[in-house]
């Protein structure tokens, strides 16, 4: 299976044909409830029908748009292909490797119809991902209005961000919350880290960030770890942490926490499944989101 798909009505399958074998993508047959059967197989879908089929197949499925996968409609006489879902997360990329085979793309995002870039645009093309989502709305917007500063910042470090800061980091699918007492030494916190990873297979390369409650601001232990690994650590605010479910029980309720391993995955995952529930290595608590 590749990440991207092409589905099509029964009558438009030679055509969808020759889109799938452009794209490098999987085709299928259009049937009652096949946008449920793709949603979350794919990252990429390309519906070969008029809009108002897509549109009303599609709309039950969204949950929001950092999990939605891209939905671009191709018009039935190959002319347009229109972005429906998902502009700046794949989709005007999408309609624009149509341009190829003679396909035009119809790009609405605010930000491109003014020649402007936006923070999804920027963090594709560095390989980069971003870590305060909502953040996107009000950066978006100002660069309809004016050239925004782009700050690259070499660690060590430590950046104060308001929310109208945009932070990106590098790639990856997961989110590593730490928990640990205090002056836990970073030798302790970074073997836990490790046995965490491997115990979820998961390479520390394919870690997105590390994240764990403000109250940790001053363990130089977790921070070093951190660094050993080659990885980014956030701190949380006590209301990010709260809005997060617990699933399992914690003693950060001592502190006035819910917890922080898990609700500190979680808040910044993109999918908010934990895939590894919250473990304790002596002294550290270590939970795994996607």
């Amino acid at each position: 299976m590749t990440g991207t798909v092409v589905v099509a009505l029964d009558r438009f399958l030679p055509s969808a044909r020759r889109i799938a074998e452009t794209l490098g993508a999987d085709l299928v047959a259009y049937t009652s409830g096949v946008f449920a059967d793709l949603f979350g197989r794919y990252d990429r879908i390309v519906a070969l029908m008029s809009a108002g089929i897509a549109v009303r197949g599609v709309a039950p499925l969204l949950v929001e748009k950092w999990r939605d996968p891209a939905v671009v409609v191709v018009s039935p006489d190959l002319r347009y292909a229109v972005p429906i879902v998902g502009g700046h997360h794949g989709g005007n990329d999408l309609a624009r490797e149509l341009a190829g085979i003679g396909i035009t793309p119809v790009i609405t995002t605010a930000t491109e119809t003014q020649g402007r870039d936006s923070v999804e645009g920027i963090a594709a093309r560095s390989g980069c991902d971003i870590v305060n989502r909502d953040s996107t709305r009000a950066v978006n917007a100002a660069m309809l209005d004016s050239d925004l500063p782009l700050y690259a910042i070499r660690g060590p470090a430590i950046v104060v961000a308001g929310p109208g800061v945009s932070i990106l980091v590098r790639k990856g699918d997961y989110v590593v919350g730490i928990g640990c007492r205090k002056g836990a030494a970073a030798g302790a916190v970074a073997g836990a880290l490790r046995q965490a990873l491997e115990q979820a297979g998961i390479a520390p390369e394919d870690v997105f960030i590390y994240a764990t409650t403000a109250k940790k601001r001053g363990e130089a232990g977790l921070r070093d770890a951190v660094a050993e690994l080659g990885g980014n650590l956030v701190y949380l605010d006590d209301d990010t942490l709260n809005a997060q479910r617990a699933p399992s029980p914690s003693r950060a309720q001592l502190i006035g926490l819910a917890g922080v391993a898990e609700p500190a995955a979680l808040a910044i995952s993109k999918r908010k499944e934990l895939v590894l529930a919250k473990q304790t290595y002596g002294c550290v608590t270590v939970a795994i989101a996607r």
